[in-house]
């Protein structure tokens, strides 16, 4: 890595301006770590994770410091719009929390 990576990820670190992010690299790590166990991730992690991207990835004028700037972000940049809809896509619909298990993967 060089300087100027390092004192860009010291910024996205410490900077207040990047806090907001913290929730999206905090998930990113809890990914990675999931991907990099020896043992493969139990089904109810994994559903567990993909859950939470769900939450983080929902967009909102009124909700927490993320969604709302995630909100802003998709009003004001096409790329972030497609990016969004692409995470969406891969993270599959929700399943309905009321249905037995067995009935969620139909």
């Amino acid at each position: 890595m060089d300087e100027t990576s390092y004192e860009f990820l010291r910024l996205v670190m410490h900077d207040p301006w990047f806090g907001w992010l913290h929730h999206l690299s905090e998930l990113v790590v809890q990914i990675d770590e999931m991907l990099a166990a020896e043992e493969p991730a139990v089904e109810s992690a994994a559903t567990a994770v993909r859950d939470q991207a769900r939450l983080l990835l929902a967009p909102s004028e009124t909700g927490g410091q993320f969604q709302r700037k995630y909100f802003d972000s998709l009003q004001h940049s096409p790329d972030v719009v497609l990016a969004h809809a692409e995470a969406i896509k891969l993270l599959g619909p929700a399943k309905p929390a009321n249905l037995p298990a067995d009935q969620k993967e139909r």
